[in-house]
């Protein structure tokens, strides 16, 4: 193996909210860490949330972590792990202060405080009809807000960034210890080996493998891949969250916080339906019940427009002085994508995939942890996973509205505050590489250089997320989701026959587009079959032929193998200090 190799105390993948706040967490540590990014690190997906991060601070209504934590269990629909969620809404007032003192730009109350906002599903004094005030936001930009002040902090404390780099496999040794990656420098084409005592999975969910979606063209679930390549399971890979408010064409994301200043969802009727679907929260319900009662309107012959294929978000009623001060950026998307002035127009919108609720089993340390010997959750040595790559599991089989940005810092300070421990631990020198360190990735380099005919990426990649699209949507039929299955590994099959016809070394963007290929293949295949095999409606999991959620049955988190099969693990039931909330109906 002669590739340069670079010695690293940590190696953070990904330089979104998680990436950078566990990046930072090791810097100020002064341990030697490198982060590896696709994109600038202020590019990172991160930057593209809008309405604010939750944290039970009281400045604008009454307000505690247990109501929070209550909230945050209801939305996952009881699948959401009550030890880490408990984790979770404790650190949220002391992340978000942390950033408040990092400089970041909240918006302020007269008194000086920082401003929160409705978002759907937080409520008060545990699911009562009165909307909790919990969404700290800056204006409708509050992910750029945090990502650019996390990037500042990390340039202060001297991380060293390797900005558009990709990283394509983990390495192991015969232990089964992660002890480095092998990355592919974008600019040169070279392929470099970066040892180090820690991994650090922050690539961010796969938003992309779906025809329509609020995600960024990164988003094609890289960690996930490299994970399944490792022989790691993903877990809970069948939830992927339906916003409600895409723009209608464009799939571009228009925040809750809209609906969190009080905005409203129209029928052609002009009829408020949501009152309809949820009497007591309304348009402010969790995010899977006013997709369901959007589509539900569509197919029922409410829906807008020529096509009767959408609804309309209402919101000229607040006055431009709202519109402009608390919602900018949705004017100019709305502008812009939907040719609507939302200061006098109602907006077309529709549902729209926006997040991964599964992703890599984690704890609420960060670290990895699958099957084995000793029980459902072994430790990975030297692998940690955070953000929306990884399943802590937080959000179980539906996540709240703001919720995820608080992800990102709680769980990319805890991950960072681990690996600190961790590494100090570790003798100094690293050991030696396995001399096949980098023989798979070079591999799959290789074919990718040899091929001169075969599959295109662009209509491999196409039909995946066509596939997506019709097979696993915001409602699963039976025979849809068996096609499903069938369909995906025809493609999964034509993935690996792909060939590229520019062999440059430099930039080489068909390249990149093609190991990208792999990845969104693998959380494809994990979503689809997984989703196939789960007989029961929960959260984002909405079956027609099994409307109803199976506790005594399905109260379980799917685990889905590199070998497609499939095995399941208990639910933390028990919080770390509070008596746990036994699962109910969940109605809004």
């Amino acid at each position: 193996m002669n590739l340069s190799v670079r010695k690293f105390d940590a190696v953070v993948v990904g330089a979104g909210g998680s990436g950078m706040r566990a990046a930072l967490e090791l810097a100020r540590a002064k341990l030697k860490v490198a982060v590896l990014s696709k994109v600038f690190p202020t590019r990172s997906h991160t930057v593209a949330a809008q309405g604010g991060i939750a944290a039970s601070l009281g400045n604008s209504s009454e307000d505690n972590w247990h109501w929070h934590m209550y909230d945050t269990v209801k939305g996952s629909d009881y699948l959401g792990d009550q030890d880490a969620i408990e984790y979770m809404c404790r650190r949220a007032v002391e992340v978000v202060v942390e950033l408040e003192h990092m400089g970041m730009p909240f918006d302020r109350l007269d008194n000086g405080k920082i401003y929160q906002r409705p978002f759907g599903g937080h409520t008060q004094d545990y699911g009562s009809p009165k909307m909790a005030m919990r969404a700290c936001a800056a204006a409708d930009r509050t992910g750029h807000a945090m990502l650019h002040t996390l990037y500042q902090q990390n340039v202060k404390a001297n991380t060293q960034f390797f900005v558009e780099w990709m990283a394509l496999d983990l390495i192991r040794d015969p232990s089964g210890r992660v002890i480095g990656v092998v990355a592919l420098e974008m600019e040169t084409g070279e392929v470099h080996v970066l040892q180090s005592k820690a991994v650090l999975l922050a690539t961010g969910g796969s938003g992309r493998i779906f025809y329509s979606s609020t995600n960024a063209f990164i988003n094609t679930g890289d960690g996930l891949g490299m994970a399944i390549r490792a022989g790691i399971p993903l877990q809970d890979m069948e939830f992927f969250q339906f916003h409600p408010t895409g723009v209608y064409g464009a799939g571009v994301l228009i925040t809750e916080g809209v609906r969190g200043e009080g905005g409203y969802l129209l029928n052609k009727n002009g009829e408020r339906f949501m009152e309809r679907y949820a009497p007591n929260a309304k348009d402010l319900a969790s995010r899977d019940v006013v997709s369901r009662a959007m589509t539900l309107e569509i197919q029922e012959g409410r829906g807008c427009g020529p096509n009767g294929d959408h609804v309309l978000l209402k919101l000229d009623h607040l006055g431009a002085d709202v519109i402009d001060k608390r919602l900018p950026g949705i004017r100019e998307i709305a502008i812009k994508f939907a040719n609507a002035d939302p200061i006098k127009d109602p907006i077309p919108v529709v549902p729209t995939v926006h997040y991964q609720m599964g992703g890599v089993p984690a704890n609420y340390m960060g670290q990895v942890v699958v099957p084995g010997a000793n029980g459902p959750e072994e430790i990975v040595p030297g692998l940690y996973a955070v953000g929306e790559c990884s399943c802590v599991s937080v959000h179980g089989a539906n996540r709240l509205g703001t919720n995820s940005l608080l992800d990102l810092v709680v769980f990319g300070k805890a991950a960072g505050e681990q690996i600190v421990r961790d590494v100090r631990a570790l003798p100094e020198s690293h050991p030696d590489l396995p001399k096949d360190a980098a023989d798979r990735p070079l591999a799959r380099l290789a074919h990718l250089d040899s091929a001169s005919s075969g599959e295109r990426v662009v209509d491999v990649s196409t039909d995946l997320r066509r596939a997506m699209q019709l097979h696993c949507g915001v409602f699963r039929f039976p025979q849809m989701l068996k096609d499903g299955v069938t369909k995906m590994q025809e493609i999964a099959a034509r993935a690996e026959r792909v060939f590229i016809q520019d062999k440059s070394k430099v930039f080489n963007t068909a390249r990149i587009e093609a190991l990208e290929l792999d990845n969104m293949v693998q959380s494809a295949l994990a979503t689809v079959v997984s989703a196939e095999a789960r007989t029961e409606s929960r959260g984002a999991q909405a079956r027609d032929d099994f409307k109803d959620r199976d506790d005594a049955n399905w109260l379980k988190h799917t685990l889905y193998f590199p070998d497609g099969r499939l095995e399941y693990k208990p639910v933390h039931m028990k919080p770390l200090t509070v008596d746990a909330f036994e699962p109910k109906v969940r109605t809004y």
